[in-house]
């Protein structure tokens, strides 16, 4: 029988969770399968965590599906990314109102294939006006590229470039700065993501491999920021 899940207090939760999902192809390599087979279950791993975290109370969890830097991989791997991001995309949209989510993809997308543009747009316009948790999807994001358009859109317009300015054009404007940021699988980087948005956010990195990461993982991450102290720069006392 599953233990229950202890109820962790809303003004101790973080508002904004981000996930770096690493680990799919050593898990597939420790199964003795191919990396096709980790990036799959992978998405089942991810349907489960952004129910948990819509359940829990968090208001806005982006996860970082594809990063700038996977343009690289080999293309093989790259074309199996994008055949299962367009057919998991079909697969959700039947059901996108079911937690009813709303859907946002943040990232630069020209290099994407018109087909899963046009679904990304699709799946954005279905569920604007949803009422749950945000779930935003880094595709094709890059926390240095994401800073350096926000530059250059204020650039263009003549405008001063200020801190406020900056946070302004960032495709995350409008949502609140990262609070907990989670790396699976064993590694202590957070790989360009999220740079500006992250700057004051609780890192929590673990050893599980992203296939194998479930909703009592996330739990424990939530639970280990509850019982953080967050000074954002002031001595305890003030904080």
């Amino acid at each position: 029988m599953t233990a229950a899940v202890p109820t962790i207090p809303t003004d101790q939760l973080p508002k904004h969770v981000a996930i770096i999902m690493d680990g799919n192809g050593r898990w597939a390599k420790l199964c003795g399968q191919p990396r096709a087979f980790g990036h799959r279950a992978g998405v089942r791993s991810a349907r489960k965590v952004v129910r948990a975290a819509s359940k829990a109370g968090v208001e806005v969890l982006t996860m970082f599906a594809f990063s700038q830097e996977n343009w690289h991989r080999p293309l093989e791997e790259v074309n199996l990314l994008m055949r299962l991001f367009i057919s998991t995309l079909k697969r959700e949209i039947a059901k996108l109102d079911e937690y009813g989510l709303v859907w946002r993809f943040i990232g630069d997308h020209d290099a994407f294939a018109p087909e899963l543009r046009q679904l990304m747009a699709e799946t954005e316009r279905r569920t604007r006006r949803n009422k749950g948790m945000t779930l935003l999807i880094a595709v094709g994001y890059g926390g240095q590229w994401d800073i350096a358009q926000a530059a250059a859109s204020l650039a263009r317009q003549g405008e001063a470039i200020t801190a406020e300015a900056i946070e302004s054009r960032l495709v995350t404007a409008g949502y609140p700065a990262v609070d907990l940021m989670i790396r699976t699988g064993g590694e202590l980087r957070i790989s360009n993501f999220l740079l500006w948005q992250a700057a004051y956010a609780e890192l929590y990195f673990c050893d599980t491999l992203w296939p194998e990461f479930e909703s009592r993982n996330l739990h424990e991450a939530l639970s280990w920021f509850a019982g953080r102290q967050r000074r954002f720069g002031r001595v305890p006392e003030a904080a």
